[in-house]
């Protein structure tokens, strides 16, 4: 079986595209939602000035909203309906998986299959509404304090414009959440990905137009935008390697008798990757640090004395900054890894259904071997994502490289595009055998 599904996979062509209807709809459904997407990114909330909020939004290009903006597709910048994209839904999914973790009662409503997952769904959006309402207020406050050179950001700053930007926010954040399940069901990949995805991958030609710029000014010189060019190519294939790796351990079922025949005892593997946690870890290790900066920023230098001095002390490219950026990222990678897979409850399952790793005794020994090879994978898995983010985000300290060569978006645009690439291939790979079973009936009827 796996060598034909391998010689399928190996003949999928052009050809095979063409005939798969449903795939192509599919897709052009994908395409078309992300128009949408794209296209809400450039409806401005009301009573904002972009010229005043474009000037501070300069300033604070190397902090936290810098690098939110990016995850936005520049719509946090822009000030726009969708200025929160779909992070909040993405903060309450991770709650309600941490919850899930420590609540019983939780758990027990994850194991009982479709219906619990509906309602731990539906239980992550009312989460994502309260996000998105906290964090829009905020945002209004914010922006009825920001000032530049040329005047305020808000026009005509109150109780009106904060109501007005909090229920505008939640409507565009909401919307998104609603648009990537359409994706998910009716399209091709993870909806919630591509949103994020197709937020990055729409200002790379502006990055790479902006790092131009540097060298044409001499900020940069032409030998190092090639190497930094190589390199980027370098981390992406490096990504694809290590994202693809994974650690497959072989589980043995036994052989039953049932009547006159022999069922059973055939083998299988139970896969685990190399980096279990994803992106999750760089996405929370930056957030917490540069929190510090963007709220300096925020303040324009009157906030008290110690956040300027913890501030100064955790610059990007500072030897502290790094030092605990690195740590983050370890410690969210073995949290993150602990939360996704349980050794526990992945044995017990084994055990009830009769599988067992050769050589290893069912139950907690099972439990106890699975922990250990998830441990070594992770601690892996942690080095890869430190390597990866860490040398990127040197660059964009020392010379000001955009943020769009870094790690973290590096990461996700290679994830996703994998992922969806291999969501394609699986459905033209059934396309295939759809295709072999139809003339297998016709030859029969002859």
């Amino acid at each position: 079986m796996a060598s034909a599904a391998e010689q399928l996979a190996a003949n999928l062509n052009f050809g095979a595209f063409a005939k798969a209807t449903e795939l192509k709809k599919r897709i052009w459904f994908t395409l078309g939602a992300l128009i949408v997407y794209r296209l809400g990114t450039y409806i401005p909330l009301p009573g904002i000035d972009p010229i005043v909020l474009k000037d501070i939004f300069s300033r604070q290009a190397g902090g936290l909203l810098g690098m939110m903006d990016m995850f936005a597709g520049g719509a946090l910048g822009r000030m726009t309906i969708f200025a929160l994209n779909i992070m909040p839904y993405i903060s309450a999914s991770i709650i309600m998986q941490l919850m899930t973790a420590v609540s019983p009662q939780l758990e027990a409503l994850k194991k009982e299959g479709e219906s619990g997952r509906k309602k731990i769904n539906q239980y992550t959006r009312y989460g994502t509404v309260v996000i998105t309402a906290l964090q829009a207020y905020g945002i209004a406050v914010g922006l009825e304090g920001m000032r530049s050179s040329v005047g305020t950001a808000v026009i005509d700053p109150g109780l009106f414009f904060r109501f007005t930007t909090v229920v505008t926010l939640i409507g565009g954040t909401m919307f998104l959440v609603w648009l990537g399940e359409q994706i998910t069901a009716r399209g091709v990949g993870n909806g919630i990905s591509l949103i994020i995805f197709a937020g990055i991958v729409a200002n790379l030609p502006g990055a790479l137009v902006g790092t131009m710029e540097l060298g044409r000014t001499g900020a940069l010189s032409t030998f190092f935008i090639i190497f930094l060019l190589f390199m980027s190519v370098g981390v992406i294939f490096f990504i694809i390697f290590v994202e693809r790796a994974q650690r497959r351990i072989i589980v043995q079922y036994p052989k039953r008798q049932q009547g006159n025949k022999m069922t059973g005892g055939e083998s299988s593997h139970l896969p685990l990757k190399l980096n279990t946690a994803g992106v999750i870890p760089p996405i929370f290790a930056s957030s917490i640090l540069l929190l510090p900066i963007t709220m300096i920023g925020f303040s324009a230098g009157q906030g008290p004395e110690w956040l300027t001095t913890v501030t100064a002390y955790l610059g990007r490219g500072q030897p502290l900054y790094l030092t605990i950026y690195i740590s983050l990222i370890v410690f969210f990678a073995f949290f993150y890894t602990a939360v996704v897979f349980n050794p526990t409850e992945t044995a017990d399952n084994l055990k009830k259904y009769g599988g067992f790793v050769p050589g290893i005794r069912p139950g907690a020994n099972t439990a106890a071997y699975l922990d250990k090879t998830l441990t070594r994978l992770t601690v892996i898995g942690a080095a890869y994502l430190a390597v990866v983010c860490l040398i990127p985000e040197i660059l964009i300290s020392r010379f000001s490289v955009p943020f769009y060569f870094g790690g973290t978006s590096l990461l996700i645009v290679v994830t996703v595009t994998l992922d969806t690439v291999a969501q394609i291939q699986s459905h033209l790979l059934a396309h295939q055998y759809e295709g072999l079973i139809k003339k297998s009936k016709l030859r029969g009827r002859r």
